[in-house]
């Protein structure tokens, strides 16, 4: 008994060591990068180089090492060097107070970023002096939260400034193009918002994993029940034959024997011991080691490599690779998911008046069709000709997030193709297709005549006031399109210095930093891309303005000297008030000579932005410059106008708009230019509506709808001029939300509502967005593989159905249900209506289609005709206020039935929030599995939501493919990667867990049944070195190689029928019922491998150890016979496996039977295996006692595949080019059934194809010879 127990508890401690060995590894696999990282950051200097901290009591800058640095300390930090802690930026070197950095190793993203100097410190001109600060700084508490940052200064004046995301610097991010910065610390060590969000991968439990814990609980339950069963046996037995349990107890220490009751409580722990083994603890760690290696192999399957932006996928997550063999909904983003997001200016509209531009369309058409052909590489370091050496659209380039090249022809290394690619993939628009805008000839006429009108009113005081209204209007459009953005323009200069930072660089010595170290854990990027400028901050030069007109206001009421108090016009015009040039825009192309200018890059937070400006650089309107307070635009004859920028307002999912605030140069007057949504812009209308705009406004919208229909992206683009006194009231409920804690954000959208209103709509423009190529096919795969398709997006209702269709989401044969309500009581009455619809539809009728259904937003958009065969079901599209209404508690349960009876379902103007609130709603009340996919930002929360998160590398950034599970570089990949992979990996992990589950049971069926005859004395007939090392190392390796190498059908075959991965849906593989099944399968077998020895030395003077040895040797002959009928697939390796179980097995048997004589006495195993394999009883019963345990297996498993819902399409598909193998009998009577759809047999198949050399059929061949 003391020996049992040792050895159980040694066998525990082996089994959990190496569990939480693997489960280590693998953390430390994807974690260990971090952790060094921050080790290296927090133990050496950065950069070889100690921090410059600026200590009081120095009086000058000294070095130190990160791990030193403490809230409120100064840092000085130079070009390359990374940011040690949460730090706000109080001076540059940059003459406009600017810094960059590259967030590459916090967020992914390669594109360089910009940061502004605090407010009140960026018009210093000489150094900035720490020992002068004297500002009181206020500020949220720690928190992870990357995008946002609020808290304001107190100068010594009283003056408060907010401080934003723009003012901070991050721990982890590195200074670029910028000499040198000084900053302040916020947030150190592990407050620092890096670390906050450096709490490792979100923990996902697979649907699997859960199933097999509720099956270990019933092995548990059965454990417990099997020795509750032998303690009162046994206690029955010690009343009963009191004169015979002496031969099976162990008497007290006194010598008194003991009593029923205590020998049967003695018993039950006993019992638990031997008994063990049920609970399959190993089961475990070859759940880990299995899901490493396939995670292995999904990342090197080639299949899933992308040569066009030279990425593969990534597998983020190690735990639920099985799940992607179960999804049953998807939900997909639209823009950048299922398209390029590559936005192609296609057409606009402006005045009212549409310009088609179709020249520009037959010039899409034509790259579309050379789209195959390979396109050349910019090579690093390239520059694109100056600008007007060919034309006026060369010289500037667009670069934004992770853009994409074509293929090119990989001449060299793989490692030099992979910069090429990565220098391409950041270059936004690199071919002619993006940025060679060919003009409309209408709209150019009217250029022309703007030109003329200019031309003659250029010396007048507002040249302006002589356009007519359709004149002004195209103005105004092409200058909003110019500068309402975002976009940069910079060059590769070196960056400028203020004259008074000269001090600060002094002593700089060669930079030597960690990089390379850094660049070994995170993928390659440039050190130079685009930024991202997002500020709702009020500028240097509207602050200085705007602080004395309120301390104006403060002290008189008045609005005295208002003008001049506001500040004269930004200088932008030469001494007569305009630039030099040309007589006409037009002449300007043909007669004004290219001066030699500098390159300029254009840098796009968004491709969108990047589309407009190159429209509007079509005719002439060319950004040229802009700076945190203005923006330069070049024009043909007025030269260079220099705006000046009071306040961009940016762009959020809520208002669906983004606005800037700019001083005219030529008119003085304070103008918002907007543009966004048509349902941002195109809102109530108000009062001073004129009836010329109304007119305009109405044609607007039905060239909107046109352009929708034809699935391109629309903005509307619009005006509003501000008097001064407007300005100045909105100034101040502005800075006062500025200045705000509390409720900043609601504030400043309230301060945004309220300028963006009244507004003078200009026009709109028409962007296309591609397709991806394979997405209709990939969409029409999965549909058949049987899982539901959702696409939620943000675009508006006709664009989104527009690209529905085109991606064969939506077919024109099939129904559609538009679902569009004004209020939540209308919802709910649609709901209701549409319930009725869809239930009322009957097999052998048309749909109804009533007059008020049509009428109100329900309409069947393309109803079938009238026929006898049952209609299919229809597909809802549902606009963003309707989603809101119908997810509110009341209605939730409808709209989800509803959903659930459509073939898909898009979901149109929808929020981030919305997204994950419809992902959580299926999720829980349909208890269904899901699948998110998307590319941007606002698509993370969907991503975290679904219990499978998948990320694209697209143009948005890196924030999905972070928060995502798995990353695929295209969404054609999900077919190859769900279909495939997930098929496998469900199937491998599903039979390797009830293959455990039969393993144990079975073995642990051997030693109870055995107490039947030891008076249940929880006695084993196996050696204890046996029952200790058998899982462990006799019968570990097969299953191993099974689970990691077996496919029971190939790749090819589940690709061309993708309804096989329908028996991961219904859990067919691995299921309660199939789990009871395999637990029975497995007593059976038990008992005939006990009974059939039992039997064959009845009656003889074999000991009990003797007896045992020959049913471990015909356990594992019956595990190994058993896994080569699951098993499906033979490779070499999975003969090694059970070659070398087998001799593994006799090896250890006659090496300890030779050297033990007396190692357990009075158990004798000495010789035991030397004298059974001379006796020929030994080899009988190894032969027959395992054909008859897997007998009844093999033909049960048969007749269930013969008669399951799906007879023959996995076994066919199996089978594949090998029908030969079949039984004649198998295949009689099934010609002319028509081909499932579905599989599963339960107790084992028929030995599928073999993966090299016809394995599978010789070991058919076998089992006939067993037979």
């Amino acid at each position: 008994m003391d020996v049992q127990i040792y050895l159980f508890k040694s066998l525990i401690l082996i089994l959990w060591g190496i569990y939480l060995g693997v489960e280590s590894l693998a953390i430390l696999k994807w974690t260990v990068p971090q952790h060094l990282v921050q080790s290296v950051g927090n133990l050496y200097p950065i950069n070889n180089f100690f921090l410059s901290i600026s200590l009081p009591s120095e009086k000058q800058y000294v070095n130190r090492f990160w791990k030193e640095i403490r809230v409120g300390d100064f840092v000085r930090l130079r070009c390359n060097e990374i940011i040690p802690a949460d730090i706000l930026l109080l001076s540059s070197s940059d003459p406009d107070g600017l810094c960059h950095i590259e967030t590459a190793n916090l967020d992914g993203e390669t594109n360089l970023k910009r940061r502004q100097v605090v407010r009140g410190f960026s018009e210093l001109v000489s150094e900035f002096n720490p020992l002068t600060f004297t500002s009181v700084i206020e500020c949220e508490k720690p928190n992870d939260d990357l995008t946002r940052f609020r808290g304001c200064i107190i100068h010594d004046n009283g003056k408060k400034a907010g401080l934003y995301k723009e003012n901070l610097l991050l721990r982890g991010c590195t200074i670029r193009n910028t000499e040198a910065v000084v900053g302040i610390v916020i947030y150190a060590g592990h407050e620092t918002k890096a670390l906050l969000n450096n709490s490792g991968p979100r923990y996902k439990r697979s649907q699997l994993e859960r199933q097999m814990n509720c099956d270990v609980l019933w092995c548990v339950l059965l454990l417990i029940c099997m020795s509750l069963f032998s303690a009162v046996g046994h206690g029955l037995w010690v009343q009963r034959y009191q004169e015979k349990k002496s031969l099976f107890d162990v008497p007290e220490s006194d010598g008194t024997s003991l009593s029923p009751v205590t020998a049967a409580v003695y018993s039950f722990l006993t019992m638990i011991i031997v008994l063990q083994v049920l609970i399959p603890i190993s089961l475990y760690v070859s759940i880990e080691i299995v899901k490493v290696c396939q995670v292995y192999f999904i990342n090197q399957d080639t299949e899933l490599y992308d040569e066009e932006t030279d990425s593969q996928l990534q597998c983020r997550a190690l735990n639920i690779t099985e799940d992607l063999g179960q999804i049953q909904y998807i939900f997909s983003d639209k823009t950048g998911t299922l398209t390029e997001n590559k936005m192609v200016f296609r057409r606009c509209t402006v005045s009212g008046i549409e310009y088609s531009h179709d020249a520009n369309a037959q010039r899409l058409a034509r790259y579309q069709e050379a789209d195959s052909e390979e396109e050349e590489v910019v090579p690093r370091g390239g520059s694109l000709p100056q600008r007007g050496s060919t034309g006026s659209h060369q010289g500037i380039r667009v670069l934004h997030r992770s853009q994409s090249t074509r293929s090119h022809r990989r001449t060299g290394s793989r490692a030099e193709a992979k910069r090429a690619s990565m220098l391409s993939r950041h270059t936004a628009f690199s071919s002619p297709m993006e940025k060679d805008i060919t003009p409309d000839p209408k709209l150019l006429e009217k250029v022309s005549e703007c030109d003329r009108c200019l031309a003659f009113a250029r010396h007048q005081e507002h040249p302006l006031a002589h356009l007519s209204p359709e004149l002004s209007d195209i103005f105004d459009f092409f200058i909003a399109l110019t500068i309402c953005n975002t976009v940069v323009v910079t060059s590769p200069d070196q960056p400028r210095q203020k004259r008074g930072c000269l001090n600060l660089l002094r002593g700089h010595s060669p930079v030597k930093t960690i990089e390379d170290f850094l660049r070994r854990f995170t993928p390659s990027r440039l050190t130079s891309g685009c930024s991202s400028i997002a500020s709702v901050a009020t500028s240097k030069s509207a602050h200085k303005s705007g602080s004395s007109l309120l301390s104006t206001l403060a002290n008189d009421g008045a609005l005295l000297g208002l003008e001049e108090r506001l500040g004269p016009p930004a200088p932008g015009l030469t001494s007569n008030g305009y630039s030099s040039g040309a007589d006409g825009w037009a002449q300007h192309k043909v007669a004004k000579e290219p001066e030699p200018e500098q390159e300029l890059r254009y840098e796009a937070e968004s491709p969108d932005e990047a589309a407009l400006v190159y429209a509007a650089r079509a005719y002439s309107c060319t950004l040229v410059d802009r700076l945190h307070d203005q923006v330069s635009v070049e024009l043909p004859h007025l030269g260079r106008l220099t705006f000046e920028l009071l306040h961009t307002l940016g762009f959020d999912s809520i208002r669906k708009r983004m606005s800037v605030v700019i001083r005219h140069p030529l008119t003085d007057e304070i103008n918002v230019y907007t543009k966004g949504a048509d349902s941002g812009i195109l809102g109530p209308e108000w009062p001073g509506l004129g009836r010329h705009q109304m007119k305009i406004r109405s044609k607007t919208q039905n060239y909107l709808n046109l352009y929708a229909v034809e699935g391109l992206r629309t903005l509307c683009i619009a005006k509003r001029v501000l008097s001064k006194e407007e300005y100045a009231c909105w100034l101040q409920s502005h800075l006062e939300a500025e200045s705000s804690l509390d409720n900043r954000e609601e504030l400043l959208f309230q301060s945004a509502i309220r300028l963006e209103t009244n507004l003078h709509l200009l026009g709109a423009t028409g962007i296309e967005d591609r397709l991806q190529d394979g997405v209709p096919e990939t969409i029409a795969k999965l549909r058949q593989a049987g899982l539901q398709i959702w696409v939620l997006t943000g675009d508006k209702q006709e664009t989104a159905i527009n690209i529905a269709y085109a991606c064969k989401l939506l077919d024109h044969d099939e129904e559609v249900i538009t679902l569009n309500a004004e209020s939540q009581e209308a919802c709910a009455a649609l709901l209701d209506q549409c319930l009725h619809y869809v239930q009322s539809r009957s097999p052998h009728s048309a749909p109804e289609k009533t007059a008020s259904s049509v009428s109100v937003s329900f309409s069947p958009v393309c109803p079938p005709l009238v026929t006898t065969t049952p209609s299919p079901s229809p597909s809802l599209v549902i606009d963003g206020r309707s989603l809101a209404y119908a997810l509110e508690k009341n209605l939730e349960d409808k709209f989800l039935f509803l959903a659930k009876q459509c073939r898909s379902v898009l979901c149109c103007r929808s929020t981030p929030l919305q997204k994950s609130m419809v992902v959580k709603l299926v999720r829980s009340k349909l208890k269904a599995m899901t699948l998110a996919i998307g590319d941007g930002a606002n698509d993370v929360s969907m991503i975290q939501v679904a219990d499978v998160g998948v990320g694209i590398s697209g143009q948005e950034g890196m924030q999905a493919v972070m928060a995502s599970d798995f990353a695929v570089p295209r969404f054609r990949y999900l077919e190859r990667l769900l279909i495939v992979h997930g098929h496998w990996c469900y199937s491998r992990l599903a039979n390797m867990v009830l293959y455990f589950f039969y393993k144990n049971t079975m073995f642990v069926g051997l030693l109870f049944w055995f107490q039947f005859y030891c008076g249940f004395s929880a006695s084993a007939m196996i050696d204890q070195w046996y029952l200790i090392f058998f899982n462990l190392l006799f019968s570990s390796l097969p299953q191993l190689v099974t689970g990691v190498l077996d496919k029971d059908v190939p790749a090819d075959v589940l690709l061309t029928k993708p309804q096989l991965y329908k028996s991961g849906q219904n859990r067919e593989e691995y299921g309660p019922r199939t789990f009871w099944l395999n637990m029975a399968d497995a007593a059976f077998q038990s008992l005939v491998c006990f009974f059939i020895p039992y039997l064959a030395y009845y009656d003889s003077d074999t000991d009990m150890f003797t007896w045992g040895t020959p049913i471990t040797t015909i356990a594992l002959f019956t595990f190994l016979l058993h896994l080569g009928i699951e098993t499906k697939t033979w490779t070499w390796l999975n003969w090694t496996a059970c070659g070398f179980s087998i001799l593994l097995f006799f090896t250890v048997a006659l090496i300890y039977n030779a050297s033990c004589a007396t190692c357990y006495p009075p158990s004798n195993p000495y010789w035991t295996m030397q004298t059974l394999m001379g006796d020929p009883v030994f080899y009988l019963t190894c032969l027959i006692a395992p054909v008859a345990a897997l007998l009844p297996r093999w033909v049960c498993g048969t007749l269930t595949f013969r008669s399951s819902v799906s007879p023959e399409s996995l076994f066919l598909a199996r089978a594949g080019k090998r029908p030969t193998v079949l039984p004649k009998w198998f295949t009689d009577g099934q010609a002319g059934q028509p081909e499932p759809t579905g599989h599963r047999l339960f107790l084992g198949a028929l030995p599928g194809p073999a993966a090299a050399g016809g394995s599978g059929e010789n070991l058919e061949m076998l089992f006939f010879f067993f037979l």
